[in-house]
This record gives structure tokens, C-alpha cells and sequence, in this order.
């Protein structure tokens, strides 16, 4: 019955994890994803954000999308200037919409890398195995982050137009347990002690521990208490 039990239960996980990885890999091919994405860029009020641009991803499988970004006013440029300047953290909420509604993920980036990589930024948008949108990630990629009071004005004015990668990353499914094989394994072994073919080729010790070892212990206790049995 014990057997049984335990078949019935790996094939139910096996079958499990068979529906999750068909699932993940036959995400709909026209299943669409806006993002819009807003960043903070006023030091004295930072929790206003403005639009910054959208992207639209319309493949989930493939990861294919397209990128429409506001240029960078004088204005923004000087604030994000600022921001380069004071070591404070360039903010970005993504606004992700799809046949669910709205979600919204916050992330962020040091400033003085934003402006020295010339606003060349990646995101990274992450998917489950139903194709569901589970974060959005900003990353720069800028060595010399440790140090912007050097910004000048021409560094600043290059710095109109965001150059943004969008990578798509899918939740990778387990692997699938071969449970085939271990049934198999299972029956042979239970009709090979059924029929007595199969031998104990355990030690002495590993048959018998259990009954060994109570044995020793009261052994050690006699030997590191001599005085209780002369007392008796």
C-alpha cells in the first residue's frame, strides 16, 4: 500500500512540473506588455516623478520591444546634474500594464553612473511561469561612479536622449524527475524480495546498532561511577 501511495505521488509531481514547463514555454506569442516609465529628478521634491518615456513589449517568448523615451530638457539635465553631484540615487517607477491591470515597480541606479554612462541604462524584465510581470530592473554599467563634482557643462549637455536596452528573462521550470525509471526500480525491488532474492549485505554493527548501543552506554556509565556499586 506504502508502495502505491508513493507511485501515485510522483506521478502527480511529475505530471505537475510537465503542465509548468509546457505552460512557461508556450507563452501566447501576441501577449502584449506597456511599461510606461517615470523617474525622479528634482532633488528638493523627490518623490515627484515624471514621465520619461514607454516601452512595449509585444512578444513575452521572444522578448521583443520597442522604446519610445522623452529627450532630456535643459532643465531635467541640470537636475540630473545635481543629483550626479550630491551621490544620490537616480529613482525609476515602471508602470507595467497588461490584461490584468497595472502594476507598478520601483528601482534604482547611482545618478553619477547614469550621467557618465550618457544615459545608456538596461532593463531587466522579469517573467514567471505564467508570463506574469514579477519586476523591472535598471542597471548602469560605469566604472567611474566614485566621483562626479567634475560634471561640466558640455558633459551635461550630451546628455539629451536615453539609450535603453529591454532584455526579457523568464522563470527557468525544474527539471522533470524521471519518474518512469524509479517506479521501475521500485517494482523490481519489490518483486525481488517477494520472491527472497535480495540479501542483507550489511556489517554486523549496522544490523544491530540499536541493541549495541544502549548496551555500551550503560557499560560507560558503570565504568565512570565505581563508588554507587560499592555503596550497594
Amino acid at each position: 500500500m506504502n508502495l502505491l501511495v508513493k507511485i501515485v505521488l510522483l506521478i502527480t509531481f511529475g505530471v505537475l512540473n510537465s503542465f509548468l514547463y509546457v505552460q512557461a514555454n508556450s507563452l501566447e506569442y501576441d501577449g502584449w506588455l506597456n511599461i510606461a516609465l517615470y523617474h525622479a529628478l528634482d532633488y528638493d521634491e523627490p518623490t515627484k516623478f515624471t514621465l520619461r518615456g514607454n516601452v512595449t513589449i509585444t512578444n513575452r517568448n521572444t522578448g521583443l520591444a520597442s522604446v519610445a523615451q522623452e529627450p532630456l530638457s535643459l532643465q531635467d539635465r541640470n537636475k540630473l546634474k545635481r543629483l550626479a553631484q550630491e551621490n544620490r540615487l537616480y529613482r525609476l517607477q515602471a508602470h507595467v500594464t497588461d490584461s490584468d491591470g497595472v502594476t507598478t515597480f520601483l528601482t534604482s541606479s547611482k545618478a553619477c553612473a547614469l550621467a557618465k554612462s550618457q544615459l545608456t541604462d538596461v532593463l531587466w524584465v522579469s517573467l514567471d511561469h505564467t508570463g506574469t510581470v514579477t519586476g523591472v530592473t535598471q542597471s548602469v554599467s560605469n566604472g567611474n561612479t566614485n566621483n562626479c563634482l567634475d560634471l561640466t557643462t558640455s558633459d551635461v549637455d550630451v546628455l539629451d536622449e536615453f539609450n535603453t536596452d529591454v532584455y526579457v528573462k523568464h522563470t527557468e521550470s525544474a527539471p522533470i524527475p524521471d519518474t518512469a525509471s524509479f517506479i521501475q526500480k521500485m517494482e523490481r525491488e519489490r518483486e525481488a524480495r517477494e520472491r527472497g532474492e535480495t540479501k542483507d549485505n550489511r556489517s554486523f554493527f549496522a544490523k544491530y546498532w540499536m541493541y549495541l548501543v544502549p548496551v555500551v552506554i550503560l557499560l560507560l556509565i558503570s565504568a565512570t561511577n565505581p563508588e554507587a556499586g560499592q555503596q550497594r
